[in-house]
């Protein structure tokens, strides 16, 4: 089992930054892939961002790349997303999920936090 707690939402004009955090406990979070995902009122959950278990190797939805980052530190349990020039089209709530089998697959994450608004005005 793994218990993820993300936080860093808030609320930021276009073009500013946010940075979110994904803390993890529960099994080695270390075996693990990560993943953040957001859904915006009324759409569904989409993918963002997600990074291997080693953190060697990363990806990105096209509409983020070149503005958000994802990295993480196996040896404090976290993931963090750093997202730079925001728009709004980025309001959403940002999801971190872990998967033991790789990042590749959405049906892969079985686990799943809770969730932290983003809101980003024009």
């Amino acid at each position: 089992q793994v218990q993820l707690v993300e936080s860093g939402g808030g609320l930021v004009q276009a073009g500013g930054s946010l940075r979110l955090s994904c803390a993890a406990s529960g099994r080695t979070f270390g075996n693990y892939a990560v993943g953040w995902f957001r859904q915006a009122p009324g759409k569904e959950r989409v993918f963002v961002a997600a990074i291997n278990w080693t953190g060697t190797s990363t990806r990105y939805a096209d509409s983020v790349k070149g503005r958000f980052t994802i990295s993480r530190d196996n040896a404090k349990n976290t993931v963090c997303l750093q997202m730079n020039s925001l728009h709004p089209e980025d309001t959403a709530v940002y999801y971190c999920a872990a998967s033991y089998f790789g990042y590749a697959a959405v049906a892969n994450y079985g686990y799943w936090g809770q969730g932290t608004q983003v809101t980003v005005s024009s």
